[in-house]
């Protein structure tokens, strides 16, 4: 495509795919503590240049970071206790709670009790440190175009006893009617604390950030296409979306019936009102990107097949089969992009059911589009994913966040799909995980993703999540001694790699 709006993926690369939840230290759930640091010096050790991570904002029900109450926000469950302790907020005797929590899985519902009456020793204490209160104060300024709302929404979900927001109290459901009026001393308290817990998280993400790209590690994060309908986005902007002030919605988000799923995909999720986005010169679609550009270097855009035409269910609706395509932004909303923010890099997740105006929608941006190995095999040899078919400017991955890890999905395979993987690649099956592993380094597509998972030859129990599936997902967690051992056993062949098929420089 002549004259790409974006243009960026032009050297081969390596990287690897793990949200910090996953990471393993002594607690009851991965943050960016020192384990996160260590598994920038193993991304080191085995030639990677990124790290892909799954979206950072606060998780509500379900504990999907796809479903956050903020598209600015960090989920608080991240913080870093170590540095807190060395800091002085908090004692080590007093984190002992959570050291008593299962570390080989996260139990989300045990955890936020203990955690959040940790985090107010924490704050409290923070909050009267004047070593940091010149820099607290500027992140008020810097961030006072989300920070102050979104802890008005979360004090306020507090006080409305935590029921969604078209839910609470009439005064409380008007966004401008509850910015006017007088709050409680229990609620600007509460406001205090939740913008305090960001200023934290926000410079310890700066600080692991920092130490990655200083080692040449880049962070790749993701934005997800819809928010959730109980977050501060939609209370805060209902213009924005297909939603009445008192939060009633006319159509919802999903994907219709496909291979997989005879009824489609009812997500729930409200859709942009793209009418007013386009008259407003689509600003809080910048300024979201704005901001989670300024959390990393690279952004994977979840659900881009949207953008040219989008599933849209009648709120009223049984199921998804009821829904109906409707055209999206398209190429106008990409343009605006690269007019106001000309240095983004954007990869384009376009999987799901491709029509000829998504792949037109993707070329014209010039940005990276996905491929999955696991999607490859088992059909005609025209198909997309396998490697002879591939095209440079692409993203490569044996699996997804979405996907079953790579040992997992040839396990429960067909024996189609096994006897084509076994044939294309010339292989026994023996060593599935990294006989799709070496295939991704192989391949033409200039960056390849490799989830953790299957680096460890994992099988489908360390799967992090199954789409459709309301629980038993986002829980998987590596543990000290497999990363110990993906450094000593893996690192030396996985930088062997990178050198034989160009991905070391």
């Amino acid at each position: 495509m002549d004259n790409p709006l974006f243009n960026w993926l032009d050297q081969r690369s390596a990287g690897v795919l793990l949200h910090p939840t996953s990471l393993p230290n002594q607690y009851a759930i991965g943050n960016f503590g020192p384990s996160a640091k260590s598994f920038v010096d193993l991304i080191v050790s085995c030639g990677f240049k990124y790290w892909q991570m799954l979206p950072l904002g606060p998780t509500g029900y379900g504990d999907s970071p796809y479903q956050s109450y903020s598209s600015h926000a960090i989920n608080p469950l991240l913080l870093d206790w170590d540095s807190l302790v060395s800091q002085g907020w908090v004692k080590t005797q007093d984190l002992s709670p959570l050291r008593r929590q299962n570390i080989e899985r996260i139990d989300f519902d045990a955890i936020r009790t203990v955690h959040e009456k940790l985090r107010r020793i924490a704050v409290k204490a923070g909050l009267s440190d004047a070593n940091v209160a010149s820099r607290y104060d500027e992140f008020l300024r810097s961030q006072s175009s989300w920070v102050q709302d979104y802890a008005l929404f979360m004090a306020l979900k507090k006080f409305n006893k935590n029921s969604p927001w078209n839910q609470w109290k009439k005064a409380h459901r008007d966004y401008a009617q509850a910015k006017s009026l007088k709050q409680s001393e229990v609620i600007k308290a509460e406001i205090d604390h939740i913008c305090f817990e960001q200023f934290i998280l926000l410079e310890q993400w700066k600080t692991l950030k920092n130490y990655a790209n200083d080692q040449n590690v880049q962070i790749i994060g993701d934005i997800p296409i819809y928010v959730s309908p109980d977050s501060v986005d939609v209370w805060a902007n209902p213009e924005v979306f297909q939603v009445t002030k008192t939060g009633k919605f006319s159509n919802l988000a999903g994907v219709p019936p496909d291979y997989f799923n005879a009824d489609g995909q009812f997500w729930g999720n409200p859709l942009y009102n793209w009418k007013h986005l386009k008259i407003t010169n689509y600003d809080w679609w910048i300024d979201r990107l704005n901001h989670t550009l300024s959390l990393f270097d690279v952004l994977r855009f979840d659900h881009f097949r949207a953008l040219a035409a989008y599933w849209a269910i009648p709120s009223s609706a049984s199921s998804a089969k009821e829904g109906k395509w409707v055209k999206g932004p398209g190429l106008d909303f990409f343009e605006v992009i690269q007019k106001r923010l000309p240095n983004a890099k954007l990869i384009l997740e376009d999987l799901g059911e491709i029509t000829p105006d998504v792949i037109e929608l993707r070329n014209h941006t010039g940005c990276p589009g996905l491929a999955v190995l696991q999607f490859a095999f088992g059909g005609d040899s025209d198909n997309f994913y396998l490697p002879h078919n591939l095209i440079h400017n692409s993203v490569i991955y044996t699996g997804t966040h979405d996907n079953d890890t790579s040992l997992g999905w040839y396990q429960s395979a067909s024996e189609k799909e096994q006897d084509h993987l076994r044939r294309y690649l010339r292989i026994s099956g023996n060593e599935a995980a990294w006989d799709l592993v070496r295939t991704a380094y192989a391949s033409i597509a200039n960056l390849c993703i490799i989830p953790v998972q299957d680096l460890l030859s994992l099988d489908s129990d360390a799967r992090m999540n199954t789409p459709g599936e309301a629980t038993g997902n986002w829980d998987w967690r590596m543990d000290h001694k497999q990363m110990f051992d993906l450094g000593r056993n893996s690192a030396d062949y996985l930088r062997s790699l990178a050198e034989l098929y160009r991905r070391s420089s």
